[in-house]
């Protein structure tokens, strides 16, 4: 059964509530901080993202922030920032940002939902999956320009090479 064939009967469901069932569909950790907020954490190849979901009926946004953790060397921003710049540029369903003061990086996307619009979980689905991928494909560029002196160029070659067989 579809995630959606599981709300058909229901008129209108919140979209939190969607969340908080995918996250238990999927045995995520998780902590539904309001009526219109949810965090959780969803385990990676690299390591385990905080990913919170908050709706704004004001302006009718579904609003996704993944985060992890990272302290690049004071010397190392410049190219930390450049690199997050070449990612966005290949980045179509959201974007990266560092918070500073929080020593994080971010990935935010907002999924518009205005006119009344209903998001259906497999949306919603995809929201968080697209990114904890983005998050695991450029994870290894920013470990790479923040602790191992590359340059972005260079970083990025590993975020966009293939990977080919098993080891």
């Amino acid at each position: 059964m579809s995630y959606s064939e599981q709300y058909l009967d229901t008129p209108e469901v919140h979209p939190i509530d969607i969340v908080e069932h995918l996250a238990e569909c999927h045995e995520w950790d998780f902590d539904r901080v309001g009526d219109d907020q949810i965090a959780m954490a969803v385990e990676g190849q690299w390591r385990t993202y905080s990913i919170t979901l908050a709706w704004s009926a004001y302006d009718e946004t579904l609003r996704l922030i993944c985060t992890f953790d990272m302290e690049p060397p004071e010397d190392r921003m410049a190219g930390l920032h450049e690199v997050l710049n070449t990612i966005n540029d290949q980045c179509w369903s959201g974007a990266f940002t560092y918070w500073a003061e929080q020593r994080l990086m971010v990935w935010r996307y907002g999924l518009v939902l205005s006119g009344g619009q209903t998001a259906c979980p497999e949306q919603i689905d995809r929201m968080i999956s697209s990114a904890v991928i983005a998050a695991e494909k450029f994870y290894p560029a920013f470990q790479l320009v923040a602790w191992g002196g590359k340059t972005a160029k260079e970083a990025m070659q590993v975020a966009i090479a293939e990977a080919y067989g098993r080891a």
